[in-house]
Parts: structure tokens; C-alpha cells; sequence
């Protein structure tokens, strides 16, 4: 009899095993989908920042709200988070994962000790766009996507694209690292200034205590008026080819400028305050130098001397990067100096000069983003108490 049940009880087991083994080979991820250890990841959460309600008659809907993803490391060596601004079409899937499958910018501030934050712009990514409310939506197609981020040396005509050589793969459709980088891309509005200024003062607003901002392109532009409208909230602000020039806009590829463009505040279009103070942006006063400052590179719109200050920002240093490969390395350094002449103490880095050469404009997600992400921790050791 106890053998008879011992055989049963053993046949039980067996079966359980076969049981457990066919659920863990059910539940494994396949090796096709990129992850990420969580060894340095205590807390993880989410939340909205900002909006209001929108109304039309009768009806109200939730609009200018903004999607916010925060983690916290398991030793905070550092007492001032980082809240990074993406750029347009972009979303925060930028900051957490390369399109090769290594981890993203968030993975690395979280590994040198910051809580990090990320966010989808309101009407971006997870936040709610209003139709008949919002601006109207456009999204990048694949050729401008090859020939401004990917693949520039291949495809593009600016003065530097040759020497963009970071981005991983060959930048190009049919390419499994392009495609998977072209699915992150989404739609984005126009006019979306004042929604992801005011979702992003309230969101500082929300956290109570001084950040660090780490600014992308278009989120670069939203950036200075957040910072000025909170600058006690804001401890540095680190900007990676932030939308740009001042006053008028270029044509890359013949280094010329455009009848119109630019940023009509000189760092924004959102308006921002100077000292002495302006009503409209054409108070400025500007004069565009009499050559430029070197081959491949536009002259600078500047202000005309005195030069109005812009308000509230003399007191946050501002670490600016700019690679050698993309595009905006034509006219960032305007953006650079106009920064500087406003009083706002800019450093302006070139990435080669430094020792990282080929990036184009999305470096986060390049071949060497995490020894950049080290470099912006190195420079965030050294200036900010």
C-alpha cells in the first residue's frame, strides 16, 4: 500500500514539475524583445501633471494634461532630480531604451544615483490630445527621419552630415534598428508651446523641491520659459541641441537663412522676459554678424549692445551639447552665444572637442550614450552644489 502511494505521490509531483516547466518555457519573454534589469530601480510610478478642462457647449473634456513616469534608484546619491524634456515626435520611450535594444539615458542617471522623471508632452504619447481644441497633428516620414537623425552621411546635404557615424545600424528603411527607432516616432501638434510650458511649471510645481532639467530639441524651447517662470525650482539646466537659432531660420543645406523661422524670443517662441523689459518681440533689437565664425556655420543673429538680460536665468548654469555629425551643429552656437549675451551662463560644448566625435542630433540614443550620459553626470558633479 505505501508503495502503491508513494508511486502515486510521486507521479502527483512529477506531473507538477512538467506542469511548472511547460508555464516558465509559456512565460518567457522571447529574446526578440530588449529588457532591462531593474537591479538599480526601487519605486517606479506614474502621473499626470497640469490640465484643465475643456468646454464646447455642454461638453468638457480633460485637456492640456501631461503624462509623467517617475523612478526612484535604491540609493539616491544625489538630492536634485532629473525631469527630461524629449524633443517633437519624440516621447519619454526615448530616454528609456536605444532602438538597438541597450538602456536609455534613464537607466544610466538612475545607475549614478538620480530620481528620474520623463514625461509625453500634452496632446503627445499618453497624454490626451482635444480634437477641435488642440493644434493640427503632422508626423515625420520615414526619408526625413534618414536624412535628419539616422542616416545623414548616406542621405543628407548639410556641410557636416559626413562625419555622422554614432548611429547604430545603417540608418535606413528595411533596417531592423531604423524601423524599430521609426515605431517610436509619433504624431505631434503645432502651437504646442503654452500646453508643455504650463504642464511642466505645474509639474514642478508638484515635485516642490529644485531639479535638474535635461532639455532635447524642441523641448529646449519649452525649457527656458519653464526655468524662468520657476527659477528657484531649478538647479541646472542641461540641453542637447535644443530648438534653435534666434530670430530667423536656416536652410541647411545652403547654410543660408530663411525669410522666416526661428525663435522670435531669441530662445523661444514662447514669450519670454527681458531686462529691460519687451512687449512684443520685435523690441529686440538685433544685428547679424558680419561673417561667421567658421566653414559650415551661419553668422549669428545678436542682440545690439546693451543687451537686455533675460530674467531670472543668470543663476542657473546651463551645460549646452552640440555633435559634430547633425545638423544643428550649423546654428547651435547662436543659440550658444545669444544665451551668453543675455546673461544666462552658458558652457558650449562640441562634442568632438571633448572627446566624443560623430554624433548626430539624437545622441541619447546613439552608440555612445552612455559615455555621454557619464559626461553630463561629470559636469552635474562639478557645478551643481
Amino acid at each position: 500500500m505505501k508503495t502503491k502511494v508513494s508511486m502515486t505521490l510521486s507521479a502527483m509531483l512529477f506531473g507538477m514539475a512538467l506542469t511548472a516547466v511547460g508555464l516558465a518555457q509559456a512565460q518567457r519573454v522571447p529574446d526578440a524583445i530588449p529588457m532591462m534589469s531593474l537591479d538599480n530601480v526601487a519605486y517606479h510610478g506614474f502621473f499626470y501633471a497640469g490640465g484643465d478642462y475643456v468646454r464646447e457647449g455642454d461638453q468638457a473634456t480633460m485637456g492640456g494634461a501631461m503624462y509623467v513616469e517617475v523612478m526612484v534608484p535604491r540609493e539616491i546619491r544625489h538630492p536634485y532630480p532629473i525631469v527630461l524634456f524629449h524633443g517633437a515626435g519624440q516621447t519619454a520611450v526615448d530616454w528609456l531604451q536605444t532602438p538597438d535594444g541597450r538602456p536609455g539615458w534613464a537607466y544610466d542617471f538612475l545607475e549614478m544615483g538620480y530620481v528620474v522623471y520623463m514625461e509625453d508632452y500634452p496632446g503627445r504619447g499618453r497624454s490626451a490630445y482635444v480634437p477641435n481644441h488642440d493644434g493640427p497633428l503632422r508626423i515625420r516620414n520615414a526619408p526625413d527621419l534618414e536624412q535628419i537623425f539616422t542616416a545623414s552621411a548616406a542621405t543628407a546635404d548639410f556641410p557636416q552630415a559626413s562625419k555622422h557615424t554614432q548611429w547604430p545600424g545603417t540608418g535606413r528603411m528595411g533596417d531592423k534598428i531604423f524601423d524599430d527607432f521609426n515605431r517610436t516616432q509619433v504624431e505631434f501638434m503645432g502651437g504646442q508651446d503654452g500646453p508643455a510650458v504650463d504642464a511642466n511649471i505645474a509639474l514642478l510645481d508638484m515635485i516642490g523641491s529644485p531639479v535638474i532639467m535635461l532639455t532635447h530639441s524642441q523641448g529646449g524651447a519649452f525649457g527656458w520659459p519653464v526655468a524662468q517662470a520657476r527659477p528657484d525650482l531649478v538647479k541646472a539646466v542641461v540641453t542637447v541641441e535644443p530648438a534653435a537659432p534666434p530670430i530667423r531660420g536656416v536652410n541647411t543645406s545652403t547654410v543660408e537663412y530663411n525669410p522666416g523661422g526661428g525663435l522670435a524670443y531669441g530662445v523661444s517662441g514662447y514669450p519670454m522676459r527681458y531686462d529691460p523689459p519687451i512687449s512684443d518681440p520685435s523690441e529686440l533689437q538685433v544685428e547679424l554678424e558680419p561673417q561667421a565664425q567658421g566653414p559650415g556655420l551661419v553668422p549669428c543673429y545678436r542682440q545690439v549692445e546693451p543687451a537686455r538680460q533675460l530674467v531670472g536665468l543668470q543663476d542657473i548654469p546651463v551645460l549646452f551639447l552640440n555633435g559634430e555629425g547633425g545638423y544643428h551643429r550649423i546654428f547651435d552656437h547662436c543659440l550658444a552665444d545669444w544665451l551668453n549675451q543675455a546673461g544666462v551662463k552658458t558652457e558650449y560644448v562640441r562634442m568632438e572637442e571633448a572627446g566624443m566625435p560623430g554624433n548626430g542630433h539624437m545622441m541619447m540614443l546613439e552608440l555612445n550614450s552612455k559615455e555621454i550620459a557619464q559626461y553630463i553626470g561629470n559636469w552635474l558633479d562639478e557645478n551643481v552644489d
